[in-house]
């Protein structure tokens, strides 16, 4: 038997439904200086510990854009590998917490809406609340997320 991971179809999700997804991603100094320096984003706070150290925390943050895309991608292989046709939107983006250097990030992502698209045929539109929690369970992060992803029967006939 052969089997291909994938996310879920329009059509496997119920407004409800919360995913817990696992593993966890360990948060490293690498990371945050990688991401920060890629994304060109030179602020002190993320990249200048003996600066970090004088600011109100004590110590370098992860950057908060770094934390919202694990955040995300967590959910990929679960719910949307394979199974999106697009992402449509992202709001609603919060950072309650900092992330730290050694900080471990877990995220569960709960269905909101599922719905069959009224002007496309075979698809719909799924709705989700991400919220990511460092290892202590404290929320760093949360954001809502819209996507268009296909019913299976769609998405089978579309690839024949």
């Amino acid at each position: 038997m052969r089997i291909v991971q994938r996310g879920l179809y329009l059509d496997e999700l119920n407004v409800g439904d919360v995913f817990e997804h696992r593993p966890g991603r360990t948060i490293t100094e690498a990371d945050n200086v990688l991401f920060t320096t890629l994304s060109m984003n030179n602020q002190g706070l993320h990249l200048d510990a003996a600066w970090a150290g004088t600011q109100p925390f004590g110590k370098p943050l992860v950057n908060s854009l770094f934390t919202l895309g694990v955040m995300i991608g967590q959910s990929v292989p679960q719910l949307t590998e394979g199974t999106i046709i697009g992402q449509l939107s992202l709001s609603d983006v919060n950072f309650p917490h900092p992330m730290f250097h050694g900080d471990t990030l877990y995220t569960e992502t709960e269905i909101t809406e599922a719905r069959p698209s009224k002007s496309r045929p075979g698809q719909g539109i799924v709705s989700m609340k991400h919220t990511g929690r460092n290892q202590d369970g404290v929320v760093v992060a949360t954001a809502s997320r819209t996507c268009l992803m296909w019913t299976k029967a769609a998405h089978e006939a579309a690839q024949q």
